[in-house]
């Protein structure tokens, strides 16, 4: 499990003690640096983060004000050398409270927190995906006069032709007169997301992801632009 994190703090120097000790810590992804909290909001849209290195004393935006303005906050760390936001940090549910200047182990262990923290609500989820899949392992589409049961796990990817969808399996093609749309209702959840206004792919199908292509079998689809975002953020979480 990589743990991105995002460091906000207005010193260059504490940057780059971070980024040092980082690297001693395989499992720690600096997705970005900031040196205001404005800057951090930015990244946040656009990016996922786990873990937040937040200084308190800050221009513009203190720390806890930027904290109090995040309606989903990931974990954060707060590093500081003010010693008088200690409760008000844990008043927030901070994961712990660095005060600078610190040393690699005191980092170490705040890391640790932080990781189980993220470890425990990881479990759940995957528990969550399982119970979904085995709720749901086939559907039935209706081609012409027959309706044909088709196992979840043996499809590759759904293409829109006109009114028509193709629903392409492990050994067949299926033609069906709906939408789209209506298939995407049915194949609802994580592991069948729609990447074009043309296409729906079965993530566990994917063979290789190549710029703004993925390839399932011998088809290269296309990711398209106004979905491009949701699937990379959804191919980092899995």
């Amino acid at each position: 499990m990589k743990i991105r994190t995002l460091i906000i703090d207005d010193e260059p120097l504490a940057h780059r003690v971070i980024e040092r000790y980082s690297e001693n810590v395989p499992f720690l992804e600096i997705v970005a640096k900031c040196f205001n909290a404005i800057e951090a909001i930015e990244v946040m849209h656009n990016q996922q983060v786990d873990l937040l290195f937040l200084d308190i004393n800050m221009p513009k935006l203190s720390g806890m004000e930027f904290l109090k303005t995040l309606k989903n906050p990931p974990l954060v760390i707060i590093t500081t050398a003010y010693a008088e936001y200690a409760i008000q940090g844990y008043e927030m549910d901070v994961v712990d409270y660095l005060m600078k200047p610190f040393a690699f182990d005191r980092f170490f262990r705040a890391i640790q927190k932080a990781e189980e923290i993220l470890r425990s609500k990881e479990v759940p989820q995957h528990e969550e995906r399982e119970q979904q899949s085995s709720e749901e392992e086939y559907i039935f589409i209706k081609s012409s006069k027959k309706t044909y049961k088709v196992n979840l796990n043996e499809i590759l990817y759904v293409e829109a032709l006109g009114d028509y969808v193709k629903i392409f399996t492990t050994d067949r093609m299926i033609v069906s007169y709906q939408s789209l749309k209506n298939i995407e209702t049915m194949l609802h959840g994580r592991t069948f997301p729609r990447v074009h206004k043309s296409f729906i792919i079965s993530l566990q199908k994917i063979d290789l992801i190549e710029g703004n292509h993925v390839k399932i079998k011998d088809r290269l689809i296309p990711v398209g632009t106004n979905f491009k975002a949701e699937f990379d953020k959804l191919i980092r979480s899995v």
